[in-house]
């Protein structure tokens, strides 16, 4: 006899839901094994250390003592490994870059001669007065020719300097030569002195570990990735709305990220440009002070105007580096010109504008509301940056700490 109607309906949805079910558990299986290679990080680096090509303050404990430990994979990309991991029982934040040449159908598992490519300068002979010398070229082509780049290379080589025996060894210089060729390394270098940027714990050749930050995202928690695109932003922002902190602590949050746009604007060691504005981009730690969670969509003026020197456009989005650090494109002369249109402060009071205005006082809703509207519309002109800038970021930070200052939340 047939089955009643309701049985076959109810089958139909039990097998559905297994189908989906077992896609989701698929995808997640493929993506995970392609994105996340800390085996194969590792052994690339203890390889080379054992060889003597490499050096770091965490090679003995990554490659001999195994006492730092990749546990949760956080990578987004397979040449970008993000480990959460534990070392000298610290939770910490391990980072290390695999070549693209390091594909699964290239024979994963086998050791790469990274060493020819990556690790190849200084060479062999070279002076410490020289390596000094290369240290400072590079960091002129990279943040421009400021005067405090002395100093910023005396402590590169300190930092390089393992043993602390007042001399830099050839795998030393190796290391941290290569470790500088990486755009978030040498942003934390260059900002070390900034509260609101990870501390860096040490590194082994091209592999460096952070401090970990509790909480990478602006809201507390995220939307699992999978579920991005099937939920309507309306959704997303209901979430988000449910999960952020309370309003002074936001408040608290949104301060620290004011100061760090301060910070990086005509700082030490030139300008710095937030590329990619996104909330995924920037935390807190358990004191909800602000924390940058990804420097590597930061970039320094000097790598923005060296991608838009001579570039060919038709219009502005030819103009863009990264995600969001657009020019102007002269439509006549058909060329990218050199001044960034939105500026930072900008961009992040658009980030800031929903975070803040949700369950704001009464009281202060309306003046914060016309302040990161006027602050929205900055230019990013030269002409327009200095007072301008300065004021609107100023008047916004005060606004926010008059009503916070002398409570817990301070």
């Amino acid at each position: 006899s047939r089955l009643p109607g309701i049985k076959v309906k109810y089958l139909l949805v039990v097998w559905l839901g297994i189908f989906v079910g077992s896609w989701v558990a698929y995808m997640h299986y493929s993506s995970y094994s392609e994105l996340c290679r800390g085996h194969v990080c590792r052994m690339i680096i203890c390889d080379q250390y054992k060889k003597g090509i490499i050096s770091g303050s965490t090679c003995k404990d990554l490659c001999e003592e195994r006492s730092l430990l990749f546990q949760h994979c956080l990578s987004s990309s397979p040449t970008q490994q993000v480990y959460r991991g534990l070392w000298r029982e610290r939770e910490v934040i391990i980072k290390c870059g695999i070549e693209e040449a390091l594909k699964a159908d290239n024979h994963p598992d086998s050791v790469p001669r990274r060493d020819v490519v990556l690790f190849d300068k200084p060479t062999r002979g070279t002076s410490i007065d020289e390596f000094k010398e290369m240290l400072l070229n590079f960091l002129k082509a990279k943040l421009g020719d400021q005067p405090s780049l002395a100093a910023l290379v005396s402590r590169i080589i300190a930092m390089a300097d393992v043993n602390r025996d007042g001399k830099v060894s050839l795998a030393e210089a190796k290391s941290i030569w290569a470790l500088l060729q990486l755009n978030e390394f040498l942003l934390m270098v260059s900002l070390h002195e900034k509260e609101h940027t990870s501390k860096l714990l040490g590194h082994c050749g091209d592999l460096y570990v952070t401090e970990k930050i509790p909480h990478t995202s602006l809201y507390g928690v995220d939307v699992p990735p999978f579920l991005q695109s099937l939920l309507p932003s309306v959704v997303h922002q209901i979430i988000h709305q449910w999960f952020a902190p309370a309003w002074p602590r936001r408040a608290k949050i949104a301060i620290g990220l004011l100061e760090f746009v301060e910070e990086i604007f005509h700082g030490t060691y030139g300008n710095f440009y937030i590329c990619e504005t996104g909330f995924k981009n920037v935390g807190y730690n358990d004191k909800y002070d602000f924390k940058m969670v990804n420097l590597r969509k930061v970039a320094t003026e000097m790598t923005i105007r060296g991608f838009l020197k001579g570039r060919h456009c038709e219009q502005n989005v030819d103009c863009t580096y990264g995600k969001d650090c657009t020019a102007t494109c002269d439509k006549l002369m058909k060329q990218c010109k050199s001044d960034v249109v939105q500026p930072n402060l900008a961009k992040v009071c658009g980030l800031l504008q929903d975070y803040l205005l949700y369950g704001a006082p009464l009281e202060l809703k309306e003046e914060l509301q016309k302040q990161l509207r006027t602050c929205m519309t900055l230019s990013g002109l030269a002409s327009q940056m200095e007072v301008h800038h300065s004021l609107v970021l100023n008047n916004l930070k005060t606004l926010l700490w008059k009503k916070i200052s002398n409570t817990k939340y301070s």
